[in-house]
Parts: structure tokens; C-alpha cells; sequence
């Protein structure tokens, strides 16, 4: 608060008005949020030693959350990357209809709190779900398993892999495909040669695994 207010008292000659305030104003949100949580987090690990640290992050259930967590990020990442590409050139090189609200519903995860899509999608695979009571007749369990997560990750990282392959595809000239084509080259690696195969391809992977965790 102390320095809240004498960032409020000093008053420089700034072109955007108001800065001191604003930047007031966000360090003290960011202190709020951020920093005051980390330092207990600190504090309350002043007290351990290495020992005790070693021990909780080699611990069984510890272990199996690392396994569960980097396993289905790996596998949703893949998936994003395949689909994703498929999907955003589906919808920079052909016109159909509807284009419009597929393209829109791509932004669905983007728009969905994380508690949100995460009650709708449990509620969409439990064994009473739209979904998951069709499955659960062949004896295969979606929600609260390694299956739930893997839709879940692929439900929130799809949209980073389209929107940033999208503008890629779009400054691609469709030339490019034909020369290929005219020199013997095959619809399947046109595609994944050009575009899977390009550096943005790959960081979209990298970008939707970390997505991926961080939900």
C-alpha cells in the first residue's frame, strides 16, 4: 500500500496519461496473484531440507501424476498437431458451408472458463453422458481416466495448432501444391511434407503439449 501511494503522488510527464496508476494498479494485482503466493510457497519450503524435498517429488503417487500428466500431454499433442494442420487447411483451402461457424466454434475453448469445459466435458463422458452412455455398453469408461484427460487436452489445445497454422496456409500459394503435384509428388506427402512438415507444424506440437499441461 505504501507503494501504491507514492506511486499515486509521483507524477511524471508521460505521452499516455495516467501511467503511474495504471502501473500501481498492476503491481499490486501482480502482487495479489502472483508474488505473494510464491512467497509462501518459499517460506513454507524454508523449512525443509533436501531431503524432505527429494522424498515428496520421488514419492509413488508423485511419480504416477508425472507419468499420467506428460503421457496424455504427448499423446494430445500428436493428435493436435495431425488434426489441427488437417483441420486449419480444410479451412484455408476449400469453401463450403457452415465454413464460417466451424471456423467460429474453434473458438469455443478460448471462450469456456477452464471449470467450465471441465464440468461440461465430464458431464458429456460420464457413464450418464451424451457420450460416455454409448461407450460405457462396451465396457469402456472415459470420464476420470486417462481417456477423460486426453479429450480434455485435445479440447483445449486444438485451437492454438489451427490459429497459428492458419495464416501460414494462407500466405502459401496453392502454385506450390501443383508444382509438387506436377513433379510426381503424392496428395498425402504434398500435405504432410508442406505443412506438418514445416517449422510452424512443429512448433504448434511443442505450443499444444504445454497448453496441454498447463490446463
Amino acid at each position: 500500500m505504501i507503494i501504491f501511494a507514492k506511486c499515486i503522488k509521483k507524477r511524471q510527464s508521460n505521452v499516455i496519461p495516467g501511467f503511474g496508476l495504471s502501473m500501481c494498479v498492476t503491481i499490486t494485482i501482480l502482487s495479489l496473484i502472483v508474488l505473494i503466493p510464491l512467497l509462501s510457497i518459499l517460506l513454507t519450503l524454508a523449512n525443509s531440507t533436501l531431503a524432505d524435498f527429494w522424498r515428496v517429488i520421488t514419492d509413488k503417487q508423485t511419480v504416477a501424476t508425472y507419468k499420467v500428466s506428460l503421457s496424455c500431454a504427448t499423446i494430445a499433442a500428436v493428435t493436435n498437431v495431425i488434426f489441427g494442420i488437417l483441420l486449419a487447411w480444410v479451412l484455408t483451402r476449400y469453401k463450403f458451408p457452415l465454413r464460417r461457424i466451424l471456423d467460429g466454434l474453434i473458438e469455443l475453448p478460448f471462450a469456456l472458463p477452464t471449470a467450465v469445459a471441465g464440468i461440461a466435458l465430464t458431464t458429456l463422458y460420464s457413464e450418464k453422458g451424451w457420450i460416455g452412455a454409448l461407450f460405457i455398453k462396451f465396457g469402456v469408461e472415459i470420464s476420470y481416466t486417462t481417456i477423460g484427460i486426453t479429450i480434455a487436452m485435445i479440447f483445449i489445445g486444438i485451437p492454438f495448432v489451427v490459429r497459428s497454422i492458419q495464416p501460414v496456409l494462407e500466405k502459401l500459394e496453392p502454385q506450390y501444391e501443383e508444382a509438387a503435384s506436377v513433379l510426381g509428388s503424392s496428395p498425402v506427402r504434398i500435405f504432410y511434407g508442406g505443412y506438418a512438415g514445416n517449422p510452424a507444424g512443429c512448433a504448434d506440437g511443442v505450443w499444444a503439449c504445454l497448453c496441454s499441461l498447463d490446463w
